[in-house]
């Protein structure tokens, strides 16, 4: 009935696509097996992509010739850049999405691209031969084949869901778990296990009384994710934000004899950055209240998702606590927030190419790598597909380092520290994120997405036009003075101390009271030169200019640390046989069989005298 595939990807969620589009881009014969086609890609937590960390992801994922930028633009309905009044480093963006419409456009997509099939079924055992994955069989009883393999099953492996004492299996509301795949893994020797996760409420949207709640609006300017101009018209919508109160939280407390979470019928351990609303009034009893972000999950909907309101307490209580909210006395819920418990395998099981080391090429990315988010489901799904593509095809392998991309990060952190918390990205897990701005993604990684067939000329040559405008900026500023009354104007304007000689413009932005766009109000010439030039190239200048120096101490930090990570360790490396590596360190290193130096070096367990002994022998 099928032919063989290049790759088959089993799950259809953010992970998944992401895979699929990346083998199906670079040339591969991709089949997408997912159990119910109806739900590509679904956001089944909040109807958002972006915010602080994951933002930059977002735009690293379009950068290397992702999707979920360009889909995420065209179901926007706000837009914010989180983080302004800090540093670049920090700027967020994040959009609030029309969910139904994200999914759609997703499913469009995948349907649209002619090396992608699509069959519904649930994959219950991954085929080997040796110790090699080279399909799959699903529950109907077919055996697919393959090339290679990438799961990407997200909750939904023995996935348990608990509301108050009722407890069903589940690997999402409405859609059931997934048996007998997780138990297949474990008889080929993998390591599993269990995590939490949950979702709050949702409600009906006509029974909020607007009246009580603080208006929140999104920028005017909205850049959106791609560096590609994507239409979108849908029409921009307000999401608002209100408050607990001790009423809420005594209401709360009532139902903690029926919280799974407190009784122990959870055994999996929950997103300690993302707690429930009974487990912030648990661990934080000194506040007297939490925000809620009031978000709608569509344009045209009236459903909204209650941000801040994770729950897994019985419904009445939700619903009797919801009522004592501000502006949700007569609130209405369409469905009540729940807790998923599901299978998850560590990650340190895997190589940086999110290979398996026990099955060659079957990967695994997204949550059954223990992360949480979207936007870390989407960005292992994206290099999954990637390197499952080049594996089949005997091409050199891509790992992004911790220096060049939040992925690099997140990946590294992934199969060299693992996680026992579902794992989310921050901004302080990246000790570079001064150069890995949302920014600057596409100068850092689309020509390498350029080079691997995932973005088409056109798309270098507009980040090649980008580098050349930014630096014809920031040339024309170094070498152009201004008059004295012309700066001082200015700097009177942004109190900032006046000068009493003329002055190179660069000098005078790179004070931080001062944006290159100030000073086309007080030199004609200067407007006229940057008329030429697009918001984003000139803001990529000021950046430039005003960071400049920073910039180079910490690509000075990056060479001194790229003599570590350059050199590389075999991976059949015997480290039982060096007797003066602590146990620890010779089990750690054994079990996770890091590919370079620095990578051995920030295994937990292996310490600098270590180090100095590994370097000594590999050299």
């Amino acid at each position: 009935m099928f032919e063989k595939y290049n790759v088959i990807v089993v799950g259809g969620g953010h992970s998944g696509s992401e895979a699929a589009v990346a083998a199906a881009n670079m040339g591969s014969s991709v089949l997408l097996i997912t159990m119910n086609l109806a739900v590509i890609a679904q956001m089944s937590c909040n109807p958002a992509i972006g915010g602080v960390a994951k933002g930059q992801i977002a735009r690293e994922i379009d950068a290397m010739g992702g999707y979920t930028g360009i889909i995420a633009d065209k179901s926007t309905i706000q837009f914010r850049m989180l983080n302004k009044s800090k540093g670049p480093a920090m700027w967020s963006p994040r959009t609030q999405n029309d969910r139904m419409r994200f999914a759609e456009e997703w499913r469009l997509a995948l349907e649209a691209h002619p090396n992608i099939d699509m069959w519904q079924d649930t994959v219950t055992e991954v085929l080997t031969k040796g110790d090699k994955a080279i399909g799959v069989k699903t529950s109907m009883g077919l055996n697919i084949y393959s090339d290679a393999v990438i799961l990407t099953n997200g909750t939904f492996l023995n996935g348990v869901i608990h509301i108050g004492q009722k407890k069903f299996g589940g690997g999402r509301t409405g859609e059931r778990a997934v048996k007998g795949l997780t138990e297949q893994l474990v008889s080929l020797g993998f390591e599993s296990g269990r995590m939490k996760t949950g979702t709050p409420p949702r409600v009906d949207g006509r029974t909020i009384d607007y009246t009580k709640v603080e208006e929140q609006w999104g920028d005017e300017d909205n850049p959106g994710f791609s560096y590609t101009k994507v239409e979108n018209k849908l029409k921009q919508r307000c999401c608002w934000i209100t408050y607990t109160n001790d009423k809420v939280h005594e209401t709360l407390k009532e139902g903690f004899e029926d919280s799974p979470m407190f009784t122990g019928r959870i055994k999996g351990i929950g997103p300690r950055y993302c707690p429930s609303i009974e487990d912030k009034i648990n661990r934080f009893a000194d506040k007297e209240r939490h925000q809620i972000f009031i978000e709608p999950e569509g344009e045209r909907t009236v459903e909204v998702y209650v941000n801040g309101f994770s729950t897994s307490l019985p419904e009445n209580v939700q619903l009797k606590a919801l009522n004592l909210i501000p502006g949700f006395e007569k609130a209405k819920m369409y469905r009540p927030g729940y807790a998923i418990e599901y299978d998850f395998f560590p990650p340190m099981q895997l190589d940086s190419t999110l290979e398996t080391f026990k099955i060659k090429h079957l990967f695994f990315a997204g949550q059954i790598n223990g992360t949480t988010g979207y936007e870390e489901a989407a960005a292992q799904g994206l290099m999954a597909g990637i390197n499952a593509h080049q594996r089949i095809n005997d091409k050199h392998e891509v790992i992004l380092k911790r220096t060049e991309a939040y992925i690099g990060v997140l990946i590294d952190d992934l199969v060299t520290k693992g996680t026992d918390e579902p794992y989310r990205m921050f901004t302080s897990r990246a000790e570079h994120r001064l150069l890995l701005r949302q920014d600057n993604a596409d100068i850092r990684l689309t020509p390498l997405a350029h080079e691997l067939g995932l973005v088409a000329q056109e798309r270098l040559q507009k980040v090649e036009e980008k580098i050349k405008d930014t630096e014809k900026i920031v040339n024309y500023l170094k070498n152009k003075s201004g008059k004295i009354e012309e700066i001082n104007s200015l700097l009177k304007d942004v109190n900032s101390t006046t000068v009493n000689q003329k002055t190179k413009w660069y000098n005078i932005v790179s004070r931080p009271q001062v944006n290159i766009k100030d000073l086309g109000g007080h030199s004609d010439e200067i407007q006229s030169f940057l008329n030429q030039f697009e918001k984003e190239t000139i803001e990529q200048a000021e950046i430039n200019i005003k960071y400049n120096s920073y910039f180079q101490k910490e690509k000075d930090i990056i060479e001194r640390i790229k003599k570590m990570e350059d050199k590389i360790i075999n991976p059949d490396f015997d480290y039982m046989k060096l007797n003066s590596l602590s146990i620890e360190a010779r089990e750690k290193l054994l079990k996770i069989k890091p590919r370079t130096l620095g990578q051995a070096s920030r295994i937990s367990g292996v310490n600098p005298s270590d180090i100095s002994v590994l370097m000594v022998h590999i050299t």
